[in-house]
């Protein structure tokens, strides 16, 4: 009785984010479902899409959402570390010197355009989500509670766009793609921007967002499931096992780390849908989120138009779910 009171309460938590961004944004289910389970699991996110598509209001909304603290930052090709992490000031009156901290030091960090900053910049972020603290002067300074980096980024056919390389990528554990609103939708943005800015308020505190990640982690995993999230990895390695054809394709596969997210973010979903244990579909749901930048095609591949998401679906169609 007590989890299915929890597991209504979690519902209704969603259920609120949900309808809050809709204020917000028009359409965009995956990006929304991405963000709240990515919020819930306490993990990292990367967007990437072109310029207009609703990326930063995404995140700027979710921030709105929540009573914690929400940070931007711009990242701009001058960008330098301390802009992100903070620097120490010397005091001529005092003759000692004083921690000013940077934007990184907030509870919800938005990366505006990561892939415009040298990778010294973009090193210096992806160790603050990493260790979660960074050391200003020779002291280490924890980041506060909840801490969730969402970065955005331009396709790398843009130009002035600097690729993160593919062990920085390994932090996200997830990556969506965010693209064009269909006709409809963009009518919808059309009228809601005729009208005055939807009022937002919080929905959710820190208290909330740590409650359902407790919550989350008493979610069941059969052993079952364990295993073909472990296969499921696993074949991103060796591909030629399930489909010969995939064989010549992925030059680098998925790393351990993503056996982990796959489990944080299959507990999370199985939350998010009334239910206190995972099933496959669950995993199968978040495998091209958790994947697609975790797998390097080959030049073969790429030359002949593969994708990495249809690397993915043919692993997926081609690991026996329990």
């Amino acid at each position: 009785m007590e989890q299915n009171k929890n597991i209504d309460w979690a519902l209704g938590a969603f259920s609120a984010l949900k309808s809050g961004m809709a204020k917000a944004i028009v359409g965009h289910e995956e990006l929304i479902e991405a963000l709240s389970l990515a919020l819930v699991s306490g993990q990292h996110v990367l967007l990437e899409g072109v310029p207009g598509v609703a990326k930063t209001l995404a995140v700027r909304t979710l921030g709105r959402l929540m009573s914690l603290e929400f940070s931007r930052i711009q990242f701009t090709p001058d960008l330098l570390p301390s802009d992100l992490v903070g620097t120490q000031i010397y005091n001529p009156q005092t003759g000692q010197f004083s921690v000013h901290t940077g934007p990184v030091f907030a509870n919800l960090v938005l990366a505006d355009e990561i892939n415009r900053a040298p990778a010294k910049v973009q090193s210096a972020l992806l160790e603050s989500m990493e260790e979660k603290q960074v050391t200003l002067g020779g002291a280490t300074h924890a980041l506060p509670k909840p801490f969730m980096v969402l970065a955005t980024q331009n396709p790398i056919e843009q130009e002035g766009t600097y690729p993160l390389p593919e062990a920085q990528l390994d932090r996200f554990m997830f990556k969506i793609l965010v693209g064009y609103p269909s006709r409809d939708e963009e009518l919808a943005v059309l009228r809601l921007k005729k009208e005055a800015d939807p009022e937002i308020y919080p929905v959710l505190t820190g208290e909330d967002i740590a409650a359902l990640r407790e919550l989350a982690a008493t979610v069941h995993v059969d052993p079952k499931i364990e295993e073909y999230i472990v296969d499921l990895v696993r074949t991103t390695r060796n591909p030629g096992s399930i489909d010969p054809e995939l064989a010549e394709t992925v030059r680098w596969g998925a790393g351990p780390r993503a056996v982990v997210f796959f489990l944080r973010a299959a507990r999370a979903r199985a939350l998010m849908q009334g239910r206190s244990f995972v099933l496959p579909a669950d995993v199968q749901a978040v495998a091209p989120w958790i994947l697609r930048h975790r797998i390097l095609l080959s030049y073969e591949a790429l030359a002949d138009g593969m994708t990495p998401d249809q690397a993915v679906a043919r692993i997926v169609a081609g690991v026996p779910a329990p």
